[in-house]
């Protein structure tokens, strides 16, 4: 899913108007729903502002792990829970008994 249907997605759940979304980036709703439709090409800057302008956050992920990035958005991944005390350190707090 590219960024521009990622975004337009994003907008529609928050059922945010195109008035919403360009008054908060101060841009003509036309402009906004070129952006949004993927009629007119953006800057960075301007992507970065519709995303931030939607509470979201613009983030580039290597090839190699949009796999794993894509398992934990959809809540199917993360590994191992890194701030859970260990058995070790459990035990030699004095906790087992």
């Amino acid at each position: 899913m590219s960024l521009i249907s990622q975004c337009r997605a994003l907008r529609e759940h928050r059922r945010m108007s195109l008035a919403e979304v360009g008054r908060l980036l101060g841009m003509a709703v036309p402009n906004v729903s070129a952006i949004l439709l993927g009629k007119k090409d953006s800057r960075a800057s301007t992507l970065e502002a519709l995303a931030s302008s939607l509470n979201a956050e613009w983030v580039l992920v290597p090839n190699e792990h949009v796999a794993e990035v894509r398992q934990v958005l959809a809540g199917k991944g993360g590994g191992a829970d890194r701030t859970a005390r260990g058995a070790v350190d459990i035990f030699l707090a004095g906790e087992h008994e």
